[in-house]
């Protein structure tokens, strides 16, 4: 049982994340579109949608079992 709730918990955790890595992508691209871009707030955007990207993997790894070839 104790499996299966923490299957759900990192399922709803990888949901969170997913919506937050769209919403940042969202976000760079209005960034970039408004020509007049803050460089600094732009490489911070990317930044934390590359560590989001990093999180989303180390969860969807516990969540999917290894298999051995």
């Amino acid at each position: 049982m104790q499996a299966d709730a923490d299957e759900a918990e990192i399922a709803a955790r990888l949901s969170t994340l997913r919506v937050e890595h769209r919403d940042l992508d969202a976000a760079i691209a209005a960034l970039n579109e408004g020509g007049t871009a803050d460089q600094l707030q732009l490489m911070r955007l990317k930044k934390r949608k590359l560590r989001l990207r990093d999180e989303i993997a180390l969860l969807e790894d516990q969540i999917i079992p290894d298999i051995i070839a």
